[in-house]
Protein backbone atom coordinates (compact mmCIF):
# COMPACT_ATOMS: atom_id res chain seq x y z
CA UNK A 1 0.00 0.00 0.00
CA UNK A 2 2.97 2.33 0.51
CA UNK A 3 3.46 2.40 -3.26
CA UNK A 4 -0.12 3.62 -3.63
CA UNK A 5 0.81 6.90 -1.91
CA UNK A 6 4.17 7.41 -3.61
CA UNK A 7 3.01 9.82 -6.32
CA UNK A 8 0.08 11.38 -4.45
CA UNK A 9 0.03 14.86 -2.92
CA UNK A 10 -0.68 13.71 0.64
CA UNK A 11 -2.91 13.39 2.45
CA UNK A 12 -5.23 11.42 0.17
CA UNK A 13 -8.60 13.05 0.89
CA UNK A 14 -11.88 11.13 0.81
CA UNK A 15 -15.11 13.12 0.83
CA UNK A 16 -17.58 10.92 2.69
CA UNK A 17 -20.98 11.63 1.19
CA UNK A 18 -22.38 8.55 2.90
CA UNK A 19 -26.14 9.01 3.20
CA UNK A 20 -26.05 12.82 3.37
CA UNK A 21 -27.62 12.88 -0.09
CA UNK A 22 -30.94 11.89 1.53
CA UNK A 23 -31.75 9.61 -1.38
CA UNK A 24 -31.62 12.45 -3.91
CA UNK A 25 -29.23 12.03 -6.86
CA UNK A 26 -29.23 15.79 -7.51
CA UNK A 27 -28.01 16.43 -3.95
CA UNK A 28 -25.39 13.71 -4.43
CA UNK A 29 -24.14 15.44 -7.58
CA UNK A 30 -23.85 18.77 -5.74
CA UNK A 31 -21.79 17.05 -3.04
CA UNK A 32 -19.61 15.41 -5.69
CA UNK A 33 -19.05 18.86 -7.23
CA UNK A 34 -18.13 20.21 -3.81
CA UNK A 35 -15.58 17.44 -3.31
CA UNK A 36 -14.10 17.93 -6.76
CA UNK A 37 -13.71 21.69 -6.35
CA UNK A 38 -12.03 21.24 -2.97
CA UNK A 39 -9.37 19.00 -4.52
CA UNK A 40 -10.46 15.64 -3.12
CA UNK A 41 -9.03 12.37 -4.37
CA UNK A 42 -12.31 10.43 -4.18
CA UNK A 43 -15.90 10.48 -2.94
CA UNK A 44 -17.50 7.70 -0.94
CA UNK A 45 -21.03 6.46 -0.38
CA UNK A 46 -22.63 3.78 1.81
CA UNK A 47 -24.55 0.76 0.51
CA UNK A 48 -26.90 -1.43 2.54
CA UNK A 49 -29.30 -4.26 1.78
CA UNK A 50 -31.96 -3.19 4.24
CA UNK A 51 -33.48 -6.59 4.99
CA UNK A 52 -30.05 -8.11 5.67
CA UNK A 53 -28.56 -5.35 7.79
CA UNK A 54 -31.65 -4.75 9.97
CA UNK A 55 -34.10 -7.10 11.67
CA UNK A 56 -37.76 -7.04 10.66
CA UNK A 57 -38.88 -5.97 14.13
CA UNK A 58 -36.59 -2.96 13.93
CA UNK A 59 -37.69 -2.05 10.41
CA UNK A 60 -41.34 -2.23 11.47
CA UNK A 61 -40.79 0.04 14.47
CA UNK A 62 -41.92 3.70 14.33
CA UNK A 63 -39.74 6.53 13.09
CA UNK A 64 -40.80 9.85 11.68
CA UNK A 65 -38.92 10.89 8.54
CA UNK A 66 -39.52 12.64 5.22
CA UNK A 67 -40.36 9.23 3.74
CA UNK A 68 -42.91 7.93 6.26
CA UNK A 69 -43.47 6.74 9.80
CA UNK A 70 -41.38 3.54 10.07
CA UNK A 71 -37.71 2.68 10.23
CA UNK A 72 -38.08 0.74 6.98
CA UNK A 73 -39.39 3.77 5.11
CA UNK A 74 -36.56 5.90 6.46
CA UNK A 75 -33.85 3.37 5.59
CA UNK A 76 -35.23 2.70 2.13
CA UNK A 77 -35.54 6.42 1.49
CA UNK A 78 -31.79 6.81 2.01
CA UNK A 79 -30.79 4.05 -0.42
CA UNK A 80 -30.10 4.56 -4.10
CA UNK A 81 -31.44 2.13 -6.68
CA UNK A 82 -29.32 0.59 -9.40
CA UNK A 83 -30.32 3.51 -11.63
CA UNK A 84 -29.19 5.97 -8.95
CA UNK A 85 -25.74 4.40 -8.79
CA UNK A 86 -25.61 4.28 -12.59
CA UNK A 87 -26.18 8.06 -12.57
CA UNK A 88 -23.50 8.58 -9.92
CA UNK A 89 -21.03 6.39 -11.81
CA UNK A 90 -21.57 8.33 -15.05
CA UNK A 91 -21.39 11.70 -13.30
CA UNK A 92 -18.14 10.93 -11.47
CA UNK A 93 -16.55 9.71 -14.69
CA UNK A 94 -17.74 12.84 -16.50
CA UNK A 95 -16.18 15.28 -14.03
CA UNK A 96 -13.16 13.09 -13.31
CA UNK A 97 -13.32 11.97 -9.69
CA UNK A 98 -13.25 8.34 -8.48
CA UNK A 99 -16.09 7.04 -6.31
CA UNK A 100 -16.53 4.00 -4.12
CA UNK A 101 -18.74 2.86 -1.26
CA UNK A 102 -18.61 1.01 2.03
CA UNK A 103 -20.81 -2.08 1.85
CA UNK A 104 -22.62 -3.08 5.03
CA UNK A 105 -23.36 -6.62 3.89
CA UNK A 106 -22.13 -9.21 1.41
CA UNK A 107 -24.94 -8.64 -1.10
CA UNK A 108 -24.11 -4.94 -1.21
CA UNK A 109 -20.47 -5.73 -1.90
CA UNK A 110 -21.54 -8.00 -4.77
CA UNK A 111 -23.77 -5.19 -6.07
CA UNK A 112 -20.88 -2.72 -6.07
CA UNK A 113 -18.65 -5.01 -8.12
CA UNK A 114 -20.52 -4.11 -11.32
CA UNK A 115 -19.02 -0.61 -11.14
CA UNK A 116 -15.42 -1.78 -10.67
CA UNK A 117 -14.71 0.96 -8.15
CA UNK A 118 -10.96 1.52 -7.60
CA UNK A 119 -11.13 1.23 -3.80
CA UNK A 120 -12.99 -0.58 -1.05
CA UNK A 121 -13.90 0.55 2.44
CA UNK A 122 -14.59 -1.34 5.65
CA UNK A 123 -16.76 0.87 7.86
CA UNK A 124 -16.13 0.71 11.60
CA UNK A 125 -19.38 -1.21 12.33
CA UNK A 126 -18.29 -3.87 9.83
CA UNK A 127 -14.79 -4.45 11.25
CA UNK A 128 -15.98 -7.63 13.00
CA UNK A 129 -18.03 -8.91 10.02
CA UNK A 130 -15.57 -11.66 9.10
CA UNK A 131 -17.35 -12.99 5.96
CA UNK A 132 -17.54 -9.44 4.57
CA UNK A 133 -13.87 -8.77 5.37
CA UNK A 134 -12.84 -11.93 3.53
CA UNK A 135 -15.07 -11.07 0.58
CA UNK A 136 -13.57 -7.58 0.28
CA UNK A 137 -10.00 -8.83 0.75
CA UNK A 138 -10.50 -11.30 -2.12
CA UNK A 139 -10.82 -8.36 -4.52
CA UNK A 140 -7.29 -7.19 -3.65
CA UNK A 141 -8.19 -3.54 -4.24
CA UNK A 142 -6.68 -0.82 -2.01
CA UNK A 143 -8.94 -0.88 1.04
CA UNK A 144 -9.49 1.68 3.80
CA UNK A 145 -10.34 0.07 7.15
CA UNK A 146 -11.91 2.24 9.84
CA UNK A 147 -11.21 1.20 13.43
CA UNK A 148 -13.90 2.97 15.48
CA UNK A 149 -15.53 0.99 18.33
CA UNK A 150 -12.75 -1.61 18.13
CA UNK A 151 -10.04 -3.04 20.37
CA UNK A 152 -6.63 -4.29 19.29
CA UNK A 153 -7.78 -7.90 19.15
CA UNK A 154 -10.49 -7.05 16.64
CA UNK A 155 -8.12 -4.91 14.57
CA UNK A 156 -5.50 -7.71 14.68
CA UNK A 157 -7.99 -10.16 13.22
CA UNK A 158 -9.00 -7.79 10.41
CA UNK A 159 -5.38 -6.99 9.54
CA UNK A 160 -4.52 -10.70 9.42
CA UNK A 161 -7.38 -11.35 6.98
CA UNK A 162 -6.14 -8.68 4.58
CA UNK A 163 -2.49 -9.70 4.90
CA UNK A 164 -3.27 -13.37 4.31
CA UNK A 165 -5.25 -12.41 1.19
CA UNK A 166 -2.46 -10.17 -0.08
CA UNK A 167 -4.85 -7.20 -0.20
CA UNK A 168 -3.33 -3.72 0.29
CA UNK A 169 -4.93 -1.75 3.11
CA UNK A 170 -4.75 1.43 5.15
CA UNK A 171 -6.02 1.59 8.71
CA UNK A 172 -8.04 4.67 9.61
CA UNK A 173 -8.11 5.81 13.20
CA UNK A 174 -11.71 6.72 13.99
CA UNK A 175 -13.95 7.50 16.95
CA UNK A 176 -17.54 6.51 16.24
CA UNK A 177 -19.44 9.35 17.87
CA UNK A 178 -21.39 11.84 15.75
CA UNK A 179 -20.15 14.48 16.26
CA UNK A 180 -16.96 13.58 18.12
CA UNK A 181 -15.79 16.03 20.79
CA UNK A 182 -12.24 17.37 20.56
CA UNK A 183 -11.21 15.65 23.79
CA UNK A 184 -12.28 12.27 22.40
CA UNK A 185 -10.35 12.49 19.10
CA UNK A 186 -7.32 10.69 20.60
CA UNK A 187 -5.02 11.47 17.67
CA UNK A 188 -2.08 9.90 19.49
CA UNK A 189 -3.52 6.62 18.21
CA UNK A 190 -2.18 7.40 14.73
CA UNK A 191 1.50 6.75 15.59
CA UNK A 192 0.43 3.86 17.84
CA UNK A 193 -1.35 2.13 14.93
CA UNK A 194 1.60 2.82 12.61
CA UNK A 195 4.03 1.25 15.07
CA UNK A 196 1.86 -1.77 15.90
CA UNK A 197 0.79 -2.73 12.37
CA UNK A 198 3.65 -1.36 10.21
CA UNK A 199 1.17 -0.12 7.62
CA UNK A 200 -0.14 3.20 6.29
CA UNK A 201 -2.49 4.92 8.73
CA UNK A 202 -5.05 7.66 8.15
CA UNK A 203 -7.85 9.37 10.01
CA UNK A 204 -11.61 9.25 9.58
CA UNK A 205 -12.91 12.21 11.53
CA UNK A 206 -16.39 12.96 12.83
CA UNK A 207 -15.68 16.17 14.71
CA UNK A 208 -17.38 19.51 14.00
CA UNK A 209 -14.24 21.54 13.23
CA UNK A 210 -11.21 21.16 10.97
CA UNK A 211 -8.30 21.30 13.46
CA UNK A 212 -8.20 17.59 14.44
CA UNK A 213 -7.98 16.55 10.79
CA UNK A 214 -5.10 18.95 10.18
CA UNK A 215 -3.34 17.74 13.33
CA UNK A 216 -3.84 14.17 12.09
CA UNK A 217 -1.85 15.14 9.01
CA UNK A 218 0.91 16.46 11.30
CA UNK A 219 0.97 13.02 12.96
CA UNK A 220 1.54 11.45 9.56
CA UNK A 221 -1.98 10.45 8.50
CA UNK A 222 -1.72 9.60 4.80
CA UNK A 223 -5.52 9.59 4.38
CA UNK A 224 -8.16 11.99 5.66
CA UNK A 225 -11.82 11.04 5.39
CA UNK A 226 -14.50 13.52 6.36
CA UNK A 227 -18.28 13.61 5.95
CA UNK A 228 -19.46 16.52 3.84
CA UNK A 229 -22.85 18.22 3.61
CA UNK A 230 -24.54 21.05 1.78
CA UNK A 231 -26.04 22.26 5.06
CA UNK A 232 -25.65 20.88 8.58
CA UNK A 233 -29.28 21.75 9.25
CA UNK A 234 -30.46 19.22 6.66
CA UNK A 235 -32.27 16.05 7.74
CA UNK A 236 -29.94 13.17 8.63
CA UNK A 237 -28.02 11.56 11.46
CA UNK A 238 -24.59 12.38 9.98
CA UNK A 239 -25.18 16.00 9.02
CA UNK A 240 -24.02 17.44 12.37
CA UNK A 241 -20.70 15.58 12.09
CA UNK A 242 -20.09 16.85 8.56
CA UNK A 243 -18.25 19.80 7.04
CA UNK A 244 -19.93 22.36 4.82
CA UNK A 245 -18.21 23.69 1.71
CA UNK A 246 -15.98 26.41 3.18
CA UNK A 247 -14.86 24.36 6.17
CA UNK A 248 -14.06 21.40 3.96
CA UNK A 249 -12.05 23.53 1.53
CA UNK A 250 -10.02 24.93 4.44
CA UNK A 251 -9.39 21.46 5.81
CA UNK A 252 -8.10 20.17 2.48
CA UNK A 253 -5.95 23.25 1.94
CA UNK A 254 -4.41 23.27 5.41
CA UNK A 255 -3.87 19.50 5.57
CA UNK A 256 -1.95 19.64 2.30
CA UNK A 257 0.16 22.52 3.64
CA UNK A 258 1.35 20.48 6.63
CA UNK A 259 4.33 18.90 4.89
CA UNK A 260 5.35 22.31 3.53
CA UNK A 261 5.14 23.96 6.95
CA UNK A 262 7.00 21.16 8.73
CA UNK A 263 9.96 21.47 6.37
CA UNK A 264 13.14 19.39 6.49
CA UNK A 265 14.18 19.80 10.12
CA UNK A 266 17.63 20.91 8.98
CA UNK A 267 18.89 24.07 10.68
CA UNK A 268 20.53 26.49 8.23
CA UNK A 269 20.29 30.10 7.13
CA UNK A 270 17.91 30.00 4.18
CA UNK A 271 18.11 32.28 1.17
CA UNK A 272 15.12 34.38 2.21
CA UNK A 273 16.86 35.17 5.53
CA UNK A 274 19.99 36.65 3.94
CA UNK A 275 18.64 40.19 3.66
CA UNK A 276 17.48 40.12 7.29
CA UNK A 277 20.82 38.72 8.35
CA UNK A 278 22.59 41.71 6.79
CA UNK A 279 20.21 44.38 8.11
CA UNK A 280 19.30 42.97 11.53
CA UNK A 281 22.14 40.81 12.84
CA UNK A 282 24.25 42.28 15.66
CA UNK A 283 27.71 41.08 14.70
CA UNK A 284 29.72 41.98 17.82
CA UNK A 285 30.60 38.74 19.59
CA UNK A 286 32.06 38.04 23.00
Amino acid sequence: MDEFYRDIDLPFVIAEIGINHNGDVDIAKKLIDMAKSAGCNAVKFQKRTIDIVYKKEYLDSPRQSPWGTTQREQKEGLEFSNKGYDDIDRYCKTIGIPWFASAWDEESQKFLRQYDCPYNKIASPMLTHIPLLKQVAEEKKPTFISTGMSDFGQIDRAVNIFREAGCPFTLLHAVSTYPCTDEDCNLNMIPVLKERYKCPVGYSGHEVGVLPSVVAAVFGAVVLERHITLDRAMYGSDQAASLEKRGFELMVRDARLVSVVLGSGEKKVIASERKSQISLRYFVEG
